[in-house]
């Protein structure tokens, strides 16, 4: 091939992989990781979760932080919800410095969500352009009780703690299977994964604004919950749902104005029959809540997902 005609193809070529970069991704690019539930007390956390769904969350280690450690259950879709406490022997200035202190000091619950990107970078770099601040990419890891090292990176996105109003970005450098499986397998396949994340929010319109502008999302469809007490808005194909109290004093909008937007309450996927103290009807689709008392945070089922 002429000179001339390899440098007008470079040429071309080059623009076209910058803009593929940063093609946003779709509603059904979305894809949980997994989603995190802070607390003093991973012990107590454990043994509630046990009571309240029947799973045994299996020990995952310290986190190399000197402040928390953690258990996970995970499910077929390659989703897991993370318990997440405080290690007994903890450096203090490290808790006081952790982005979910505050969450872990009060047992705060559903503190943050995570989604696997491929290109942690290309993912950040389309965020900016879209005039969504982000953190720079951080590495961090744990060694589990086997004794395998696990090594990831992560970029926070929008403002507020890692994870809260947006999701925080994450991409393995070890297998992804050694964080997720730590026995080689799903800790149960009673439940297919995190099928919804609902967040809780002060700003109804901003929140939904950002994420439309954050991932090119259509409209929301809209709904609303009396008993559980929230306006609602859902990216149909997505995870996502955003939640704002009805009232000033009810038990959403109190949790926001302690913590800020971040995740109220997580849906599992049920393979099998429904399980709950109370239900709820959202978008046409039927959630049981597990006991919020027993558990001590809100989990919702959702069956056919």
């Amino acid at each position: 091939m002429h000179p001339s005609r390899v440098s007008l193809l470079i040429t071309g070529l080059i623009p076209a992989l910058i803009a593929a970069s940063w093609l946003p991704l779709n509603a059904a690019d979305l894809k949980i990781d997994h989603a995190t539930v802070a607390g003093a007390h991973l012990d107590t956390m454990r043994q509630a979760f046990s009571a309240a769904t029947g799973i045994q969350a299996e020990y995952g280690g310290p986190h190399s932080n000197h402040a928390t450690e953690m258990a996970l259950a995970s499910f077929p879709d390659g989703s897991y919800i993370e318990l997440m406490g405080v290690q007994p022997a903890h450096d203090p200035a490290a808790l006081a410095a952790h982005t979910w202190s505050k969450f872990l000091r009060y047992n705060g619950g559903p503190c943050a969500f995570a989604l696997r990107v491929p290109d942690v970078t290309a993912e950040t770099n389309r965020l900016k352009a879209a005039g969504i601040p982000v953190g720079a990419a951080e590495r961090s890891g744990r060694i589990r009780p086997d004794g395998v090292a696990l090594s990831w990176e992560t970029a926070d996105v929008g403002p507020g703690p890692r994870g809260s109003l947006f999701p925080f970005l994450i991409r393995d450098f070890t297998p992804r299977e050694n964080r997720v499986n730590p026995q080689g397998k799903p800790t149960t396949t009673r439940f297919s994964g995190i099928v919804r994340v609902v967040i809780g929010v002060s700003d109804l319109e901003g929140a939904v604004a950002q994420y439309r502008r954050a991932f090119s999302l259509p409209e929301p469809r809209r709904d609303r919950d009396n008993e559980f007490g929230a306006e609602l808005a859902w990216f149909e194909g997505t995870p996502v749902v955003l939640a704002k109290g009805l009232t000033p004093d009810s038990w959403l909008a109190r949790r926001v104005d302690q913590f800020g937007d971040a995740p109220c309450a997580f849906v599992l996927g049920a393979t099998s029959g429904l399980m709950g103290a109370r239900h709820s009807e959202w978008f046409g689709h039927t959630i049981m809540w597990t006991d919020e008392a027993r558990l001590g945070w809100r989990l919702g089922m959702e069956a056919g997902r």
